[in-house]
């Protein structure tokens, strides 16, 4: 089969990003990254190259969609076929504004010192805008670049897709004195680099050559991605991360219907996957085929995907320095959407944002519905991060409103509700209960019998942590690790919390930790309760999986949260831990039994996000400096914002000076 050599132009997408090449282990069509590029076509509207020493006629083909050359749109009707034997500096570029976004801001039309024009091409049923950018460069340099894209001719020189781009100013010590792990970790990670259209645009969720039936861990995840692009962007890459969160946002605006009914608008794809669209006389196109839920098992929407598609957003901006991404006019729209979508009023009494059963990393049937930990502290962080990027105008101001308020609330209620250490677990216990009351002290309702018989012995007395959930009559005292330390870093918890999360994990080292880095939570579901809340799952039994199972991904998260309370030696024990046997056991997604020994029985080898997450480890523990752009400190101004004040009804009691003491507690 040949691929298509047709690029389909279109004038209304302006979204453009540089092409990074990739491995094209993981494109439907690798033929297609080579983009010979052909200038055959459409005569009726002759124009300079500027750069080319030569003029380049196009002629006419039937049925091309209009184009627009620096704002002057024609309406040429036609294929172009973009060929040149010319060698100076040609990229194609791919963008991926949707219909309805409008033209982003960071677009600048015109002319410059350095003669740079751009043809915006778009069109096709599925195929995303692309740019073609020819630039004149220095003749000296361009016969000694090594990135170099030669085009026509038999000898076709394009990037190895996995020899990703490094920029000048990475930091050099992110390379230095390379372990044989980190230097297999990178190989595997640039060999599972998925490419659309020639772009890369993630990374696949596991890449296990012996696996006959890979299910969809063949497709990129949002979740996944996110270690694999902090580890691209802490080693200077950053176009492939602009690429999938240009992408992802595109797929957002996407029809996603179930059974007849479709979600509300700005949900984001749990994953998507690069297809093959078969056209005519033999010839094929790529397409994104994203999964909203509709295809995952159990049918559940990605919650923590629009709240991770946040947190990346501003990891990019503080790692790369350039926020002209975040001000495009279509990447705030999108940001808007995923807030509007949260921040939506319900019948809920809690700030919590709740959620279905498997909406996050724990994505099957564990007893997590309602308020979980870990939603609460990825939301909390994509409120503030919302907070620094948002374009404050009239349209804006109400949702900053709403944003400052959500963040009071929430702030104050995980503190105060959510925490136990000993003091906590001994007033629960003498808890009264039936209390009808503005005054209550056992708010809800908690009966003291719900304190399980294991946490009386295993809670430290210098250390404490936030419960996996909460709601009438219900307190989960189950520790979840993501949640737990994701509160550290996005300063969730307390400076004092936070300190004593630490001292827990450290403490109950062999329960949490033990052979291998770290256990998604603690203790197990086992017996009747396991049968009755996981429905008797297969995959999570008891120290398997999400059951209590060990996940290796979870080390770059913990080693932030180290680096920002200044324990580092802790984030280090971790990794060297990790590092002795993730090689040998082919980077497993997770490990089975109460300390972690084996590896799960169900678990996929060759995991991206164990493989990133262990990178991401290792350059921040060898850059620290860096991880003070990825994490949060206490934001007193949070906390002196308070919806009550506007309120006059003598019912609602103001919280504010409640949460301030919670600084100190």
């Amino acid at each position: 089969m040949k691929s298509s050599r047709r690029i389909f132009l279109h004038y209304r997408y302006l979204s453009p990003f540089r092409l990074l090449p990739s491995k094209g282990h993981h494109t439907a069509a690798n033929n297609l990254s080579k983009l010979p590029i052909n200038l055959d076509c459409c005569s009726d509207y002759p124009f300079r190259m500027l750069g080319i020493r030569r003029m380049i006629n196009y002629t006419k083909k039937a049925s091309c969609s209009p184009l627009l050359i620096f704002g002057h749109s024609t309406a040429t009707s036609g294929f172009f076929n973009l060929s040149s034997t010319e060698k100076r500096g040609v990229s194609v570029i791919a963008g991926v504004a949707s219909d309805g976004r409008g033209f982003s801001t960071s677009i600048k039309t015109g002319v410059n010192e350095n003669n740079i024009e751009r043809i915006y091409v778009q069109g096709g049923i599925n195929v995303k805008p692309l740019v073609v950018e020819i630039t004149d460069r220095d003749e000296n340099i361009v016969e000694e670049q090594e990135s170099s894209l030669k085009v026509g001719g038999e000898n076709e020189v394009i990037e190895k897709p996995g020899d990703l781009n490094v920029s000048e100013d990475a930091s050099p010590k992110s390379r230095v004195e390379e372990t044989d792990a980190e230097k297999e970790a990178w190989k595997l990670l640039q060999n599972a680099v998925v490419t659309y259209c020639g772009n890369p645009v993630g990374t696949v969720a596991a890449n296990d050559p012996g696996d006959k039936q890979p299910l969809n861990y063949d497709q990129v995840f949002l979740r996944d991605f996110i270690p694999s692009a902090l580890a691209f962007l802490l080693q200077g890459e950053k176009e492939i991360v602009k690429s999938f969160l240009l992408h992802t946002l595109q797929l957002q605006s996407w029809e996603k219907t179930v059974d007849c009914y479709s979600p509300g608008q700005g949900l984001m794809p749990a994953s998507f996957k690069v297809r093959t669209v078969p056209l005519d006389e033999g010839k094929y196109e790529e397409v994104l085929d994203p999964d909203f839920g509709e295809s995952a098992i159990g049918r559940v929407a990605p919650v923590d995907s629009g709240l991770w598609w946040i947190i990346l957003l501003r990891a990019y901006g503080k790692l790369t320095g350039d926020c002209s991404l975040q001000e495009r006019v279509d990447v705030q729209t999108g940001l808007k959407m995923i807030l509007n979508l949260c921040l939506t009023d319900g019948f809920d009494m809690f700030p919590s944002l709740l959620v279905t059963d498997g909406s996050c990393m724990i994505d099957r049937r564990m007893g997590i519905h309602g308020h979980p930990l870990e939603i609460q502290a990825l939301f909390y962080s994509a409120l503030r991060c919302s907070r620094e990027m948002l374009a404050i105008d009239d349209g804006s101001k109400n949702l900053v409103r709403a944003i400052n308020n959500r963040l009071t609330a929430l702030s104050f209620h995980i503190r105060e509700y959510y925490w136990v250490d000993m003091k906590k677990v001994n007033e629960i216990y003498r808890y009264k209960t039936e209390e009808y009351s503005m005054d209550a002290i056992n708010k809800f309702n908690i009966y003291p019998d719900q304190i399980p018989s294991w946490l009386m012995d295993w809670i430290p007395e210098a250390g404490g942590y936030l419960i996996g959930n909460l709601q009438p009559a219900h307190m989960d005292f189950r520790f979840f690790t993501l949640g737990n330390i994701w509160s550290i870093v996005s300063s969730l918890g307390t400076p004092k919390q936070n300190e004593a999360i630490l001292n827990l994990i450290e403490t109950k080292w062999d329960d949490l930790v033990g052979h291998m880095p770290l256990k998604i939570c603690y203790p197990t579901l086992d017996y009747e309760e396991w049968r009755i809340i996981t429905g008797s799952d297969p995959k999570n039994t008891p120290w398997s999986y999400h059951n209590g199972g060990s996940w290796p991904t979870l080390l770059w998260q913990f080693t932030l949260a180290c680096i920002k309370m200044g324990r580092v030696e802790l984030a280090q024990k971790a990794v060297d831990l990790a590092e002795k046997r993730l090689p040998t056991d082919s980077w497993p997604e997770y490990y089975d039994t109460r300390t972690g020994k084996f590896i799960g029985k169900q678990s996929r080898l060759y995991q991206t996000w164990t493989v990133a997450g262990f990178l991401a480890s290792k350059m921040l523990l060898k850059n620290p400096e860096m991880a003070s752009l990825l994490f949060w400190e206490e934001d007193y101004e949070i906390l002196e914002l308070c919806a009550c004040a506007l309120d006059k009804s003598r019912r609602r009691k103001c919280s504010r000076r409640a949460a301030k003491s919670q600084i100190l507690v």
